[in-house]
C-alpha cells in the first residue's frame, strides 16, 4: 500500500496555496493550488535543458549562466555538472520558500546544488534579470540564459508582450547573452508559435523531447550566431 503524502510546508502566492509534499525518504511533490508542479521521481527533461544548454561549456574560461526558476534544483544540478570550476550560475527564483526548500528537505535530491559555490542564487523575477542585462555592460553577459519556469511558452503566450516568451522578450533575451550563447526553455508541450519567434530573431533553434514514453516535454535550445553544430537527438 502507497503511502500517503505529508505537507511539509506551504506558502500562500497570487496564483495560489505553494506546498511541499514527501512520501518516504526521497520522494517530492511541488505543487500548486493542487496542480503538479515539480515530482522528484520524474525530472529527466528538467536535467536535459541543464546539459544541452551547456554542452559548449565545458572548456570555456568562466562562463556565466542564467538559470531562470530553481524548481527542485535538478536543472541547475545539470548544469553545474557541465560548467567547469571557474563557471558560474546566477539563479533567478521569484519565491523565497522554494530556495529555503532547496537549501533544506530538497538539497540531498541534487548534492546541494543550490550551495554550490560557484552560484548565486536571487530572490528576483528573471525577466527583470534579464532586461537589465540585455541593457547594460557587454562583461556581465551569459553564456547561457535557461529558463524552467512551471509555466513554459504555449499557444496562449501573447506573440508580443509575454514577459518571457513574445517578441520583446525573445530579443532581450538575445541581447543578454556574449556572442554564440544559447537561449534553453524548457516547456510542456511544443508550441510552434514560440519557435517561429526565436527563428525570427535570428536564432539557430533545435528542439528534443527527451525519454521514451510517458510525458514528454519540449526542450528549445536557440543558439545565437552561427550556432551550434548538429548532434544527436536524445534518446
Amino acid at each position: 500500500m502507497a503511502q500517503p503524502w505529508q505537507i511539509l510546508d506551504s506558502v500562500c502566492t497570487p496564483d495560489g496555496t505553494l506546498e511541499l509534499r514527501r512520501r518516504g525518504a526521497r520522494d517530492f511533490l511541488i505543487t500548486l493550488d493542487g496542480r503538479v508542479l515539480m515530482n522528484s521521481a520524474l525530472h529527466r527533461s528538467e536535467a536535459a535543458l541543464g546539459r544541452l544548454a551547456c554542452r559548449g561549456l565545458k572548456g570555456s574560461p568562466g562562463p556565466r549562466v542564467l538559470v531562470g526558476g530553481l524548481g527542485m534544483g535538478f536543472t541547475l544540478r545539470a548544469v553545474l555538472d557541465v560548467l567547469p570550476p571557474s563557471g558560474r550560475a546566477v539563479v533567478a527564483e521569484l519565491n523565497p520558500q522554494v530556495v529555503r526548500w532547496c537549501e533544506g528537505p530538497l538539497a540531498e535530491l541534487t548534492d546541494r546544488a543550490a550551495q554550490d559555490p560557484r552560484v548565486e542564487v536571487r530572490v528576483e523575477d528573471v525577466a527583470e534579470v534579464i532586461r537589465r542585462v540585455a541593457a547594460g555592460r557587454a562583461e556581465d553577459r551569459f553564456d547561457a540564459v535557461v529558463l524552467d519556469l512551471y509555466e513554459g511558452p504555449h499557444a496562449g503566450s501573447h506573440k508580443r508582450s509575454d514577459p518571457l516568451y513574445g517578441h520583446g522578450a525573445i530579443g532581450r533575451a538575445k541581447a543578454a547573452l556574449r556572442p554564440g550563447g544559447v537561449f534553453a526553455v524548457w516547456g510542456e508541450n511544443h508550441d510552434a508559435g514560440f519557435e517561429k519567434r526565436l527563428r525570427g530573431a535570428g536564432f539557430t533553434v533545435t528542439t528534443d523531447r527527451p525519454g521514451r514514453g510517458g510525458l514528454r516535454h519540449t526542450i528549445y535550445i536557440a543558439a545565437a550566431g552561427r550556432g551550434l553544430a548538429p548532434r544527436p537527438r536524445l534518446a
